[in-house]
């Protein structure tokens, strides 16, 4: 896909060598923006083989709203890493698109038997308030889901990095954007593509719209390197990206998803077909 070719080549020629927490160096680029059509095509990398069951069990797992990954790792272990020894994750997606906290309003928390104020927290269901507002108002500029509670990004091992999306309706078609602070180009950008542009066509088939543009800003956009001599050359994503660059693209798969409402579709829900990519490209994720 060219508009991701295009990314890695301007995060190669414009990014600036510096040590990053995992104790491996990056290549990294301020400010990296790209945007695909959706109706050109599922956006799945066809210059190497991307694990497209495991981004779709990833999405419908925050989609659950859960905040383990008890259910997640019998399909994936993508998230084990930061998960605690009983799977619990402070970082979880879902957690905070279907129960963002919201507190009540002191004026109109309800009285202790004492006389005092209480504060109780709401749940706010993001995704299903997008959707209802697209169908009541698709003029709305509000279509926000925010992933990032600064109390939880504080104290998490690993705060969001693709933090928050917007919708826009734009002459029947549904386009979203998606902000990231953080993006491994070699791993985590392909499985970020993949997972917003299926949210986005499954909300745009929930709503009788179809699916529009997909955009994407990254503030760190960063390749993974290290020298063959050191200690940590098995995370080098550099190499890996330029036999990747040298593949000429295929044409892009279809996505179709079975006629049913959003929350009640399952993985046997979702058909890729026509993805014929080129072999894998073996990328060892920094911790």
């Amino acid at each position: 896909m060219k508009e991701y070719h295009d990314l890695v080549r301007m995060v190669m020629e414009k990014g600036v060598r510096k040590p990053s927490r995992t104790g491996v160096d990056t290549v990294s680029y301020f400010g990296a923006f790209y945007r695909v059509d959706l109706a050109a095509g599922f956006p799945l990398l066809t210059t190497k083989r991307v694990n497209y069951a495991a981004v779709l069990r990833e999405l419908l797992w925050y989609l659950s709203g859960q905040e383990h990954i008890r259910d997640l790792r019998q399909h994936t272990k993508i998230w084990d890493d930061w998960a605690d020894e009983h799977g619990e994750l402070e970082t979880a997606y879902g957690r905070y698109w279907r129960r963002f906290p919201h507190p009540v309003q002191k004026s109109h928390a309800p009285i202790s038997e004492t006389g005092e104020t209480l504060c109780p927290v709401q749940e706010i269901d993001q995704i299903a308030y997008v959707i209802s507002e697209i169908k009541r108002n698709p003029n709305s500029r509000r279509l926000v889901v925010s992933a990032w509670e600064p109390g939880n990004a504080q104290a998490s091992r690993l705060p969001p990095c693709h933090y928050s999306f917007v919708f826009q309706v734009l002459d029947g078609r549904l386009n979203c954007h998606l902000s990231q602070r953080s993006g491994d180009i070699a791993l985590g950008i392909p499985f970020n593509l993949a997972c917003y542009a299926t949210l986005t066509q499954m909300i745009a088939q929930e709503t009788g719209l179809a699916p529009g543009c997909f955009a994407h800003t990254i503030a760190d956009a960063h390749i993974y390197v290290a020298d063959h001599d050191s200690p940590m050359a098995e995370y080098d994503h550099w190499e890996g990206l330029q036999l990747q660059l040298q593949r000429d693209p295929q044409p892009l798969p279809r996505l179709a998803i079975a006629k049913k409402p959003m929350d009640q579709l399952r993985y046997e829900d979702f058909t890729l077909t026509g993805y014929d990519p080129h072999p894998t490209i073996k990328f060892k994720v920094a911790v």
